[in-house]
């Protein structure tokens, strides 16, 4: 499992930054995306890469505005994500994401084609 945690501290109210990272309706500030299909119940979502490649997230917590967290998942990784959200001062907000990524299956078997029968001893079937 892969672990990253981004803080960064933003001169703008909480309510506003809450609203830009949880909004499934607007995703123009990912440059990455093309698309998001949402889930009828609003507890899921589908993000599609410009190149069209699906990850499925499932909303877990959305306590506005302090904490916002889901679980991913596609063919190659699953995971979670957290974002917590602290008001600082009337318009100063902190944030803190936090996401925990780890490689399905595929790439273990893909490494065990790759690599010298001794390096993969212990670890390849």
């Amino acid at each position: 499992m892969t672990t990253t945690k981004i803080e960064a501290v933003f001169a703008e109210n909480i309510g506003r930054v809450w609203e830009v990272v949880t909004s499934l309706s607007t995703s123009e500030w990912r440059s990455d995306l093309s698309s998001i299909e949402v889930s009828d119940d609003q507890k899921s979502f589908i993000e599609y890469t410009k190149q069209g490649y699906p990850t499925k997230f499932t909303i877990t917590a959305f306590d506005s505005p302090q904490f916002y967290a889901f679980t991913m998942e596609n063919d190659n990784i699953f995971g979670k994500w957290t974002g917590e959200f602290q008001k600082l001062a009337a318009r100063k907000t902190k944030i803190i994401f936090t996401e925990y990524v780890t490689a399905k299956k595929k790439l273990h078997e893909a490494l065990c084609k790759e690599l010298s029968k001794e390096t993969t001893a212990n670890l390849c079937p």
